[in-house]
């Protein structure tokens, strides 16, 4: 009798772990998109901020086997330029571009609200809450942009929505584009007019 309670056990544990995804969560809504690139975009923020890391580290002992210290004022400079340029210049630009790289996209029907999930400055999730009113496209098209939420902008990619519907209310696409209910409202008053 122990035994089968034992492997039963085992048995709803395993059906549970593969069913239930490490991305389900149920307060966000349901999942709608999920970013190809957002292992890549973590991997070469952590590389970029383990070097700069070393490079802080490095830096005095750097200068003291050098003797850069001693050398001129011009040489110094061009060093600190070059090592700050790998410090902090690299790691502020990479997470400039790819803040708005979208993980995860959840949508909330009863509600009409999406739950963006990207990555802060330390490589945490970050949830960004939005309404689909909120959303604005672009108007020219911008490298890392598809759209603003609010006003923060959000990268993602059309083709790995699994349902194109999605995509295209998340835009605002599957609305009329011909007429809009206060331009129908404004005819009718002009004809009783």
């Amino acid at each position: 009798g122990f035994i089968f309670q034992v492997t039963t056990f085992q048995g709803a544990a395993v059906r549970s772990l593969s069913t239930s995804s490490p991305h389900d969560h149920p307060e966000h809504g349901r999942l709608v998109y999920k970013g190809n690139l957002a292992k890549t975009v973590l991997g070469v923020k952590f590389f970029s901020y383990s070097t700069s890391i070393f490079n802080l580290f490095m830096m005095p002992y750097i200068m003291l086997k050098s003797g850069i210290g001693v050398e001129s004022l011009l040489v110094q400079a061009a060093f600190y330029g070059l090592i700050g340029i790998f410090t902090f210049v690299t790691p502020v630009t990479l997470h400039i571009l790819t803040k708005g790289y979208v993980i995860r996209l959840y949508y909330k029907d009863e509600v009409d609200t999406y739950t963006a999930i990207t990555y802060n400055a330390i490589l945490a999730e970050k949830v960004t809450v939005f309404h689909q009113k909120d959303v604005k496209i672009p108007d020219i098209t911008k490298m890392f942009t598809t759209f603003y939420a609010k006003t923060k902008s959000m990268l993602v990619n059309p083709t790995l929505f699994p349902n194109p519907q999605d995509y295209n209310h998340l835009m605002g696409y599957d609305k009329s584009s011909f007429f809009k209910f206060e331009d129908l409202e404004e005819v009718k008053k002009a004809d009783e007019r």
